[in-house]
């Protein structure tokens, strides 16, 4: 009952009178009542003036499936979403659900994560209320070897989505980070199930802060969230509705050639290491080197004593010679 109140009220966007309410619902002028009272007491902001009935103000910030549903635009990105409370990570459920046969485009978003973790199994701090914790699962045709640079496409679409909402300054520290005033904002984790030929499965998880004032100490030096970047309070999903629409759209173009041939000048101007000094951390050996941008692989291009060398995610990490960027 209430949720088709809130959904009336969110797309009339004006006064609803309680007995039209009641008529379109078929229930009692009482039980319209009792269904306002139940959404001002979930955060809602209901205005109610005689005579003309209700207006929706303003509405909290959740992460259901119904507030990121009536927000979408896309195709089959999110056309199925879980939401949760809690859970131990929304990748691993993901992948759960993977292997019990859920369809391309299935979205899962929670509140809060108990093990979330980033690449190459880093812990990822995911507290209530602050952040976008999600995963999407993908079913492309593609060949595995093709399959990361789809880090690199989510990649795109976060700081996509970021930069059109809010007009924030970020760029993307390759090959997964969306940073902005040397921190990060945003980090990607993709897994993959496959056989030899052929890709069982890939789950995109995206971890965003968006509302967070303060962090961890032993992560304050390296974090940043969209509040404190711009100063504005978005709303969490309207930002996964965007993220998911801008997602559609590269993905649709790095299909055309299963690489990142058309998508190289988009991502090349957004990579904020691109003409600087990184340090490449190698297990065969720290060094430094220039960054000069991506391949259509997707690995980054570095240049060292006059020497061109390919680095491919997954097996280096990149930082910058005096911090994190």
């Amino acid at each position: 009952m209430k949720e088709k109140i809130r959904t009336i009220l969110m797309e009339r966007g004006g006064f609803v009178s309680g007995q039209e309410l009641s008529e379109l619902l078929g229930v009692s002028r009482t039980a319209v009542w009792k269904a306002i009272r139940q959404l001002e007491e979930a955060g809602y902001e209901i205005e109610a003036v005689r005579n003309k009935g209700y207006r929706l103000v303003s509405e909290p910030d959740l992460l259901t499936a119904e507030a990121i549903s009536a927000r979408l635009c896309t195709k089959w990105a999110g056309q199925e979403i879980l939401s949760f409370d809690e859970i131990d990570s929304t990748n691993n459920e993901v992948k759960r659900r993977a292997e019990a046969a859920a369809g391309h485009g299935l979205l899962a978003v929670s509140e809060v994560q108990t093990a979330g973790r980033g690449r190459m199994g880093r812990p990822w701090s995911s507290p209530a209320g602050s952040g976008i914790w999600m995963s999407l699962l993908l079913r492309p045709a593609l060949a595995p070897i093709q399959a990361s640079g789809l880090t690199l496409v989510m990649a795109l679409a976060v700081r996509e989505a970021i930069v059109t909402m809010t007009g924030a300054a970020c760029g993307i520290k390759w090959p997964n980070d969306i940073v902005s005033e040397g921190r990060k904002v945003c980090g990607i984790l993709t897994e993959m199930s496959a056989e030899p030929d052929r890709i069982n499965h890939i789950v995109i998880g995206v971890g965003i802060n968006v509302t967070d004032d303060s962090f961890p100490e032993e992560i304050c030096d390296r974090a940043i969230s969209i509040w404190q970047i711009c100063g504005q309070k978005i709303r969490r999903a309207e930002l996964i509705a965007e993220i998911l629409k801008q997602f559609e759209l590269f993905f649709d173009r790095y299909l055309q050639n299963g690489d990142m041939s058309a998508l190289l000048e988009d991502y090349n101007a957004a990579l904020i290491n691109r003409g600087q000094k990184v340090r490449v951390l190698d297990p065969a050996g720290e060094y430094e080197a220039v960054a000069e941008g991506i391949n259509a692989s997707g690995a980054l291009i570095v240049e060292k004593d006059g020497m061109r060398k390919e680095i491919i995610s997954g097996e280096v990490s990149v930082r910058g010679v005096y911090g994190y960027v």
